[in-house]
Formats: C-alpha cells, structure tokens, sequence
C-alpha cells in the first residue's frame, strides 16, 4: 500500500507543480515597457530596485533581492502607489520559468 501512495503522489506532484506556476501571472511585467525611463538602485544588502515609468508614470517596480526570486509591484491606476493601496500589494513572483 506504501508504494501505490508513494507512485501516486509521484504521478500527481508535476501536475500539481504545472498548475502552480500557470496561475495566469503575467510572465513579465516589464515586457511591454521598451519605451519606458529605467532607474536602478542597489541598497545595502544586495538588493537591486528597478522602477519603471513611462511619460514620468511609475508603472513597475522590480525588486531583484539578493536571495530569493525576483518580485514586481504593479501600479495599474497610475497613483504612483502599488496596486490596492497596501504598501506591497499585489507582488507577483515569477515560480518556474521553462525556455
């Protein structure tokens, strides 16, 4: 019984994983931004902050931290802040990239 659970669980894990990382997130946010003014700063511990802006719009923000994946904050109403008023809401990070 153990291994039909363990060959079960085995079958259903890439599925589970495929399903995790097709959640509709835009792939790249910055992909549609060629146009746009690119400002780069590198804080203290590594971390590397990219703002986008188009016509001095802030329209993405790219944070790239010096451990872990690669996170954007979207601002879709053009207030300048993130999405839903909340300080990093939404963040979208990028699970599983196949080329």
């Amino acid at each position: 019984m153990r291994i039909a659970t363990t060959a079960l669980l085995g079958l259903l894990l890439p599925v589970a994983l495929a399903a995790c990382a097709t959640m509709g997130q835009p792939a790249d946010p910055t992909a549609g931004l060629e146009d746009a003014d690119v400002t780069r700063q590198v804080a203290e511990n590594g971390d590397v902050i990219e703002q986008y802006r188009v016509a001095g719009q802030l329209k993405v923000v790219k944070v790239t931290p010096s451990r872990g994946p690669v996170y954007y904050l979207m601002d879709n109403d053009g207030d300048g802040q993130p999405d839903d008023g909340a300080p990093v809401s939404p963040v979208y990070w990028k699970l599983f990239e196949w080329n």
